[in-house]
């Protein structure tokens, strides 16, 4: 696991555990690739993104570890 990884991991942990309170701390860019790994088109339209624009916004080095976070976080279901 890369610095990256542990770190959307641990960001996105919170926000589903915390909800909308939790995700509600986190920088813009955090809140993007976490919506993005939790499927959650509704916090992305509250920020007025589009997913587009969020792996846009998120970048090449974030939107690879997404699919891995995601995985991740349904097997600790």
């Amino acid at each position: 696991m890369n610095d990256r990884y542990k770190h959307l991991l641990r960001k996105s942990r919170d926000a589903k555990r915390g909800g909308h309170d939790a995700w509600a701390l986190q920088s813009t860019g955090e809140k993007l690739a976490v919506s993005l790994v939790l499927n959650r088109a509704d916090w992305l339209e509250e920020i007025q993104y589009t997913i587009a624009e969020a792996i846009e916004r998120s970048g090449a080095e974030w939107v690879a570890v997404i699919p891995q976070v995601a995985r991740q976080l349904a097997e600790e279901d």
